[in-house]
């Protein structure tokens, strides 16, 4: 039986793929995982919830600057770096993945420096400055985005298969999704979130929209805030019932647990740029309003959006930028043109990957077993474009 470690940690964006590809590899092949997580991040209640065998180390991320909590954090650095070598000597993986986050850091690093197979999931075009490092020393790197190569200077390692998705995102059709979530079948439906944690920004921003279409009946708008912002919202909408429900067919709701179905009755998305989100946008070949995020790290979310834009799959409103008034007009002017948003949906077709989580896989299993058999599995993800 296959043995191996993934590590990644601290939000969504990097607990997600390696879930996603921890499922693919036991797909191909009876595997036994063991995951790797810091003993702060949200990885601690996600991944044992997956049934996934897990276990913590101590680190943290470094600041952006000389402090003295940075030399507490190079201290414990050090002693996870042991630490993760103690758990790759007693679990002895094939092969160690990583996909980012500071806590995968020591983890992938022992296991190079132990000669284990090692590959990192790189999800956005400007990589983090951990898998950045961990470039220098690992085997294989799997890109989310193409264009994420120009920032990595081994280019040999490199390997394009895109970002990976739930099973679920891929198979749901718009009648289904629709009925299960009680929205009309014939009508434009809008899809907006902001993440689990929700968007003020956006929010803000729908509050307008929301009244502006009160009294249509050819659109639907399905909100989810965020549990966090719920009551705000609902608060600045006047005649809004307890359920949610906002003239004739605005649905506003604090978190949506069917989101595969939700993208699947989308006619257009307000989104984030995440790169997990972008990923299932474009599977689903959804064209979408993206407002990044604008305190990721390195404003990873604005270029993952640009790489919608640029090929023409999404619009993009910074969001210093973002007002009612410039999200509505956007939203009019798409709803108001169907070919226009049929040429998006086109262009944001042929960004989706959707054998993502099975390349990698492959690519993950292929690195245990050999220079020889990586490439022949190398060329086959390069056959999929």
């Amino acid at each position: 039986m296959r043995r191996v470690i993934i590590s990644g940690g601290g939000t969504g964006g990097h607990i997600y793929p390696a879930i996603t590809i921890a499922r693919a590899i036991a797909d191909i092949e009876p595997t036994e995982f063991l995951y790797v997580g810091s003993k702060i991040g949200l990885e601690n209640t996600l991944i044992p919830n997956e049934g996934i065998p897990f276990v913590t180390i101590d680190v943290r991320g470094l600041e952006r600057k000389i402090s003295f909590r940075n030399l507490v954090t190079l201290g414990k650095t050090a002693g996870s770096l042991i630490k993760a070598e103690h758990i790759i000597h007693k679990f002895k993986p094939d092969v160690v993945i990583g996909t980012g986050g500071f806590v995968c850091g020591p983890v992938l690093l022992a296991a190079s420096l132990s000669g284990i197979p090692t590959l990192v999931q790189e999800q956005n075009v400007i990589p983090g400055v951990t898998n950045t490092i961990l470039s220098r020393f690992v085997k294989c790197v799997a890109l989310g985005y193409e264009e994420a190569a120009e920032r990595f200077k081994r280019k040999d390692i490199l390997v394009y298969t895109g970002n990976p998705v739930r099973k679920d995102i891929l198979t749901g059709t718009k009648d289904h999704g629709r009925a299960l979530l009680g929205l009309d079948p014939d009508k434009f439906t809008l899809l907006v979130a902001g993440g689990s944690r929700g968007a003020r920004s956006i929010n803000n921003a729908m509050i307008e929209v929301h009244r502006y279409f009160r009294d249509s009946k050819d659109i639907q708008i399905l909100h989810v805030t965020g549990d966090h912002e719920y009551d705000r919202v609902v608060g600045q909408l006047e005649g809004i019932d307890g359920k949610g429900r906002y003239g004739e067919g605005s649905h506003i709701i604090p978190y949506l647990h069917h989101m595969p179905e939700a993208l699947a009755a989308a006619d257009l998305a307000v989104y984030r740029a995440g790169a997990v989100g972008l990923a299932e946008l474009t599977v689903r070949g959804l064209p979408a309003i993206l407002i990044p995020y604008p305190y990721a790290a390195e404003d990873h979310q604005r270029y993952n959006a640009q790489a919608l834009v640029m090929c023409g799959a999404a619009k993009m409103i910074l969001d210093k930028m973002l007002t009612g008034r410039e999200l509505l007009e956007e939203i009019v002017h798409l709803k108001n043109d169907p070919e226009a948003l049929k040429r998006m949906a086109q262009a944001s077709k042929s960004k989706g990957r959707p054998q993502a989580a099975h390349d990698i896989a492959e690519l993950a299993l292929s690195i245990a077993k050999g220079p020889k058999y990586r490439s022949r599995i190398q060329k086959d993800v390069t056959d999929h474009d």
